[in-house]
């Protein structure tokens, strides 16, 4: 976090030069007067300089990316992390050797290491962050595979005429089932259950 302490002739004075010096806008920083200054005689005489300590206010995506690789990092994993933000859309991607114990069996630990990070990134509510964390491409891997399922899926559910349960997946997952059968005739989807264990249904 950089701070730095700046003077003006008046307060707005030094919070517009400790700005510059550190490159940034007012609604990215905490400003804090030290002393309000003075105006002198005539404007001349016995006047006193105005002193604020102003602050960079910590960036929420910075803060967030140095706490996934603390979690790599305790994992006994080297990855390399790769940002790219969308708007208010964040996505991480991770590369590396041993990338597999960050996917985890379907998927579960990137799960569950993309949640972590959509808490830590919005913990102070200033503003709201969707994210989502890939490793070696694993997310479209597994779109395709899920998309292969629901097809392989509608087709038993129609051929057996008969409600089809899938296994329990986090909501976005869900999702891709039912985007990838939402113009699929003779069929509908829907979800049932209660978190963690909530799935989808196909009924004919």
């Amino acid at each position: 976090m950089r701070e730095i302490t700046a003077s003006g002739q008046t307060v707005d004075e030094a919070v517009q030069s400790a700005l510059e010096q550190l490159n940034t806008t007012k609604d990215q920083v905490k400003v804090e007067i030290i002393d309000e200054g003075k105006k002198g005689l005539l404007g001349l005489f016995g006047s006193k300089r105005a002193f604020v300590k102003v602050t960079l206010a910590k960036n929420k995506i910075e803060e967030t990316t140095e706490y996934l690789k603390k979690i790599i990092t305790n994992m006994n994993i080297e990855a390399e992390i790769t940002v790219t933000v969308t708007g208010n859309h964040v996505n991480f991607e991770l590369s590396g050797e041993n990338i597999a114990v960050l996917i985890g069996k379907r998927g579960q630990t990137l799960n569950a290491l993309q949640h972590l990070l959509h808490l830590a990134i919005n913990k102070d509510g200033k503003q709201f962050y969707t994210v989502s964390l890939d490793a070696e491409g694993y997310r479209q891997r597994r779109k395709d595979t899920l998309e292969s399922l629901a097809a392989k899926m509608a087709d038993k559910a129609v051929r057996m005429n008969k409600k089809v349960a899938l296994e329990p997946m986090p909501s976005f997952e869900r999702k891709i089932i039912h985007a990838a059968l939402q113009s699929k005739k003779g069929i509908n989807t829907y979800s049932d259950g209660v978190e963690p264990h909530r799935h989808i249904v196909i009924k004919p």
